[in-house]
């Protein structure tokens, strides 16, 4: 195989090994064909932010024989730490050492740049990527729900007064909100959050808990398309102010079904989402390899932009 970066020329062609490739894997393990239900063109989106937020961070593998497109990764630079993305394989390459080629190459980049963790967030179903992480150094060090949330064309019909905390974030709160996640969870990622509140797709949003005391106690990033519905990353000081984040990102999914991964020791959200009409569909992994230290509130990661 040959290995070398996507590019704009790339997206059509990836987008159509992408769907393919979840639409294969997740068909042959119980749920419908149709996992991606949007159209192979509308699947071009990963590529798309991907590239926006970390233009080259990507490593794709193509058949020296043929040239088709046999699998491909991102991965993310950030200040402290490098994110490792959405992970795909062609079917018809599947179990042929694709995932592995593109992961020991963003191993071989975060170690040649010295920076002092890879992370990821993964399928706990998946036991082959499960199997290739772990092989390849990285250590579990959280499990998450993921949760999807039916949101009624009227919106939830849900009484919590923090969510009157809960306002659009502006370009003015990125300090805070770095300042937020590095307590947190030992990372911050200003670029990703500046892209969010900027928006040029039109696709995210990006809201900020206020404490009464004006500090900013949490943050929740969404992405609305086709292609995925999803809150997150989600970053707070505590659960309820994860909580009122949440249900006041709900309202831009008014007769949606949006995705979120909520981590499975906060009972509190746990118990509370299934009170306002969660319930589970997968589970997923957080793993590093490197330093790690152990997260001192909430975070919910997502999956475009991956987070880690």
């Amino acid at each position: 195989m040959l290995l070398r970066p996507l590019t704009g020329d790339d997206r059509k062609v990836y987008a159509s090994m992408l769907h393919r490739s979840f639409n294969a894997w997740y068909g042959a393990h119980g749920w419908p064909s149709d996992y991606f239900s949007c159209t192979q063109e509308q699947a071009g989106i990963f590529l798309d932010i991907y590239n926006d937020i970390s233009p080259g961070s990507s490593i794709a593998a193509f058949d020296a024989n043929s040239g088709r497109l046999m699998g491909a990764c991102f991965f993310h630079p950030r200040e402290h730490h490098v994110s490792l993305g959405i992970m795909s394989v062609h079917p018809d390459y599947f179990r042929q050492g694709v995932g592995r080629a593109l992961v020991d190459h963003i191993v071989g980049f975060t170690e040649a740049n010295q920076y002092a963790a890879l992370r990821l967030v993964s399928s706990a179903i998946n036991m082959d990527s499960f199997s290739l992480y772990n092989r390849s150094g990285f250590i579990p060090r959280g499990g998450y729900h993921d949760m999807v949330l039916p949101v009624p064309l009227t919106g939830l019909q849900v009484n919590y007064p923090l969510r009157d905390q809960v306002r659009l974030a502006a370009l003015a709160d990125i300090e805070a909100m770095a300042t937020l996640e590095m307590e947190v969870s030992g990372v911050s990622r200003e670029g990703d959050y500046r892209y969010a509140i900027e928006n040029p797709r039109a696709v995210l949003q990006a809201l900020v808990f206020e404490s009464s005391s004006g500090a900013v106690d949490g943050f929740m990033i969404s992405i609305k398309h086709p292609a995925l519905n999803m809150l997150g990353p989600c970053v707070a000081r505590n659960e309820s102010a994860a909580l009122a984040l949440l249900l006041q990102a709900t309202e831009r999914f008014r007769g949606a079904v949006p995705l979120f991964v909520v981590p499975m020791d906060k009972r509190e959200m746990v118990k509370t989402l299934y009170q306002w009409g969660a319930r589970n569909v997968e589970t997923h992994v957080f793993q590093v390899r490197g330093t790690f230290q152990a997260f001192n509130g909430v975070s919910m990661p997502s999956f475009l932009p991956e987070t880690g």
